[in-house]
């Protein structure tokens, strides 16, 4: 296991090699929830993402934010080379997360009765065990990452999607087959509860199944390089060794602010889970029933599909954190803002055409995604994919900032903004699903604020802690052109293709693939990229050889 070499736009290509496992694990889960949607219906699909986001919110404030939080405090004491501290403080954050896991895994398997209603109990409780899972799982993953190294979290990514979406869909199969001595959807309303339940058990099955996978990874590349860690510990001639009381209030200190930011910026999912699936049906006298399914197009295919992009922003965080920690702690304060634009800008150089991507050709990908013969579905999740895009923007710029503000050490910061942006959410979400007709579009215009209170009180802040100032003509004003004009494209395409083959499935291929070629010749033509700057891409060398054939650099 090699340290990446210093360079200040290293973790362009860390960040792409992790995008890349990221979008492809998307695309898995994706590819899976169509036929796990055909499994278990719209009543299944409630009563799981139901489950889901308060399993998500447990998860978050026991485990999720420990790669970030390990990869920063290990990654400093690498700067200095403390490998024998930088390894106290994965052995301390083991101990950690089997303490505070094992706990959040009870409290949610004992309390699922207070948290949702009696027929998704059994579901959150099948979630449970998972958080224990997962708390190791992201400490080998912060290990790894701390070392400037994206290539095991990756795979580890891809292995887990995998897993899980073979078992989401092959438990809820068996489990509805025999639960119910058959596939077909009963008449009766009990009938449909019972097949969504045994459905909903089989999905959240394969998400503790994906988690397993991927440990198991991470513990076999943990063992090949058990040498090469030991080594460079027997080598350390530091003298200051912290002791263990130390290491562990460190490590307290910091993974207590991570998690509390990601909980708090990840709670507004599950304050709309609760006025719209809990209180809105007593308040308005709705079937809990059609609420639920209503809630599963929203949350199971409109969130999943906005939700692609955030994988690049995620994983250009991901990989940001320990350059920036690393910068920071050696005082060099021009390389972090050098860092941080470079970073922005790379970050909305692919979110801006994402989001105008999936704007102009909603329909045909929430069609392809999750095939329905229910036309009111079918149309009510396009509108809502079209609503919720200029979140796709916000969330993405909002989540890379979080992130650099804790690379940069203002770790309470995000916590604050996010505590901000969730009351003006909350009460945006609760005042327009109580007194207007809007009903789910309520939820996007909600998360639509909260995303954009996020991204300026952000953006801001990293401004006002180093310095920064965003260049914005190269960085948002020339993407978005280079995005409208590849959006009418790709419609073009899509509009003739669909007379061409009279399939909508078919269709949309050509139009996405001949659309990202247009935005990057407009890119290029308009000099909204320079070749330094293409050539920090994954394979960068191959895209300046086409630009220079295509006379696009100069």
């Amino acid at each position: 296991m090699a340290e990446k070499k210093n360079g200040k736009n290293n973790f362009i290509a860390q960040a792409g090699i992790l995008a890349a496992a990221g979008i492809i694990s998307r695309i898995i889960g994706l590819l899976y929830r169509s036929p796990m949607h055909a499994v278990i219906g719209d009543l299944g699909m409630g009563y799981y993402q139901t489950a889901y986001a308060y399993y998500t919110i447990i998860l978050l404030v026991s485990s999720y934010s420990i790669p970030s939080a390990i990869s920063k405090v290990i990654a400093q004491k690498l700067a200095v080379r403390e490998y024998r501290n930088a390894h106290r403080i994965f052995l301390c954050a083991l101990g950690y997360v089997l303490a505070v896991g094992g706990a959040a895994s009870l409290i949610l398997y004992f309390c699922a009765g207070y948290l949702v209603a009696p027929e998704a109990v059994p579901v959150i409780r099948t979630f449970a065990p998972t958080i224990f899972i997962y708390g190791i799982l992201g400490v080998l993953r912060g290990y790894f990452q701390a070392h400037r190294s994206m290539a095991q979290t990756s795979v580890s990514q891809i292995l887990e999607q995998i897993a899980n979406a073979v078992v989401s869909v092959g438990a809820a199969y068996l489990l509805i087959k025999n639960g119910m001595g058959g596939m077909e959807v009963p008449a009766d309303e009990a009938g449909k509860v019972d097949r969504a339940v045994y459905g909903a058990i089989g999905s959240a099955l394969g998400t503790g199944a994906g988690v397993l996978a991927a440990l198991l990874f991470m513990l076999g590349i943990y063992w090949l390089n058990r040498e090469i860690i030991h080594g460079r510990i027997r080598r350390d001639r530091h003298q200051n060794v912290e002791s263990w009381g130390h290491t562990v209030g460190m490590i307290t200190g910091v993974v207590t602010p991570f998690i509390l930011s990601t909980a708090v910026y990840n709670l507004s999912g599950t304050v709309n889970t609760t006025v719209y699936t809990k209180w809105l049906p007593g308040i308005r006298n709705l079937s809990t029933v059609k609420i639920s399914s209503r809630w599963g197009i929203f949350s199971g295919q409109v969130q999943t599909i906005s939700n692609i992009p955030l994988a690049f922003a995620s994983a250009m965080a991901a990989a940001m954190l320990p350059s920036v920690a690393q910068m920071m702690a050696a005082r060099d304060e021009e390389g972090a803002r050098h860092s941080i634009g470079v970073a922005v800008k790379t970050t909305m150089l692919i979110s801006i055409p994402c989001a105008v991507g999936l704007f102009v050709l909603a329909r045909p990908v929430t069609g392809l995604l999750f095939p329905t013969n229910q036309k009111a579905a079918e149309d009510l999740a396009t509108l809502l994919l079209m609503a919720l895009v200029p979140s796709v923007v916000f969330y993405n710029l909002s989540t890379l900032n979080s992130q650099i503000l804790q690379g940069l050490g203002r770790l309470n910061v995000p916590i604050l903004h996010a505590g901000i942006a969730l009351l003006v959410q909350s009460i945006a979400a609760a005042g327009l699903l109580f007194c207007t007709d809007l009903d789910l579009y309520s939820i996007v215009i909600a998360n639509t604020l909260y995303s954009g209170t996020m991204c300026v009180l952000n953006q801001w802040a990293v401004r006002r802690t180093v310095g920064y100032r965003q260049e914005i003509r190269t960085t948002f004003l020339i993407p978005l052109c280079a995005s409208v004009v590849m959006g009418a494209a790709a419609r073009a395409v899509y509009e003739i293709f669909l007379m061409l083959t009279k399939s909508p499935k078919i269709a949309v291929f050509p139009a996405v693939l001949l659309g990202g070629c247009v935005y990057l010749v407009m890119l290029l033509l308009l000099r909204g990229v320079t070749e330094e700057e293409l050539m920090g891409f994954p394979k960068g060398h191959l895209l300046v050889k086409a630009a220079r054939k295509m006379r696009l650099l100069r």
